[in-house]
């Protein structure tokens, strides 16, 4: 861990060396999880900031966070690089002092500027915030195969009377994440009578009938495992059995082309392509297909005007969607250019799609 924030350091002050920018603040939960390999300052869970942030200047990292934060943080979140300034909970103004002593009162670069003395960061260290090191990638793995090792658990033990919302609650799905050490940062559910409705189904009091979309964004270690699954009791309709399958060979055609030097955009008009062949010429206006992943649960959304390039060490998901069927996982793309999958569960029903195992709904 040690050794991986010192390499993130290293990164961080790049544009410290190369411009009159004397620090850099990073304020964000995935900012944060990013420069220190792994730690969280979230409490918050729906909060973009949180309870702490890192400054880093040409000789020095620090986090600074406030009196009631301060012990926990060092005792279960910082690796060591960090040194910890702390402030009185009711007077920001101590840290702010702090910061323009350390800095001299010179301009900074933070990931959410502030005012008129903060900069954007720079493009070069956002995309370094999105190529996995080889230690980032191992804690995705286990993000990975948590999350969807909940997800099989929880749609194994799913009734047709539940409720949507006991299927992302408390009978299932946060409580699975929850046991197994991940922020539910989203969880979606549709039952039988709204999944052909919604793309973004919130839970509802409705009972699921006879199928449902159980879709999670799982957070841990600051990363995002997402992926999404189908569960349904008694047999699937010929034409909802369809709609799956074009949606995985939709699907097929994009995990083609996330190889190192294709564009997002690029990605995007193929998918465009893709359904229009499948004769859904209107599915990619219903919905966003998705993009790539890492400390955010979408790092950028691909359209038609992202000219973002994929790279090794970069993970993607994508979500290719039709009224009532979807398909999604968390990929990275290795040094062969080959796609692991960190959310696929051998225990969860497959098929094989152009050489890949992808999921089919589960039949309790």
């Amino acid at each position: 861990m040690n050794e991986e924030v010192s390499k993130k350091l290293e990164l961080i002050r790049q544009p410290l060396h190369e411009t009159e920018v004397q620090g850099v603040r990073l304020r964000g939960t995935d900012w944060f999880a990013w420069a220190t390999a792994g730690a969280s300052n979230t409490v918050l869970l729906t909060a973009e900031t949180g309870v702490a942030e890192v400054l880093v200047t040409t000789e020095e990292a620090w986090v600074l966070t406030d009196e009631i934060e301060a012990q926990r943080l060092k005792d279960e979140e910082l690796p060591a690089n960090f040194k910890v300034h702390l402030n009185p909970w009711a007077d920001g103004d101590v840290r702010e002092s702090f910061v323009r002593d350390v800095t001299g009162g010179g301009i900074a670069i933070s990931d959410r500027p502030i005012s008129n003395l903060e900069k954007p960061l720079p493009p070069t260290l956002q995309q370094h915030k999105r190529v996995m090191m080889s230690s980032e990638l191992e804690r995705y793995r286990q993000v990975g195969q948590k999350a969807s090792q909940a997800m099989t658990e929880v749609l194994k033990a799913a009734k047709s009377t539940w409720t949507e919302y006991q299927l992302a609650g408390a009978g299932a799905g946060a409580e699975a994440l929850w046991a197994k050490g991940l922020h539910p940062a989203l969880t979606l559910v549709a039952g039988e009578r709204r999944l052909p409705l919604y793309r973004h189904a919130t839970p509802t009091g409705e009972q699921i009938g006879r199928q449902a979309m159980l879709v999670f964004c799982a957070r841990g270690y600051g990363l995002y495992a997402n992926l999404t699954r189908f569960v349904c009791f008694g047999k699937l309709s010929d034409e909802r059995a369809e709609l799956h399958s074009h949606v995985r060979e939709v699907e097929a055609v994009i995990l083609n082309l996330c190889q190192p030097g294709t564009t997002l955009d690029a990605v995007y008009h193929a998918l465009a392509q893709a359904y229009e062949q499948h004769g859904f010429p209107n599915a990619i206006r219903e919905h966003h297909q998705g993009g790539t992943t890492g400390y955010l649960a979408r790092e950028i959304v691909a359209n038609p005007t992202t000219t973002d390039t994929l790279t090794e060490g970069i993970a993607v998901a994508w979500n290719p969607s039709l009224a009532g069927a979807k398909v999604e996982d968390t990929f990275v793309i290795l040094k062969d250019g080959k796609l692991e999958n960190l959310t696929f569960n051998s225990n969860f029903p497959n098929v094989e799609v152009e050489g890949r195992l992808r999921p089919v709904p589960l039949y309790n």
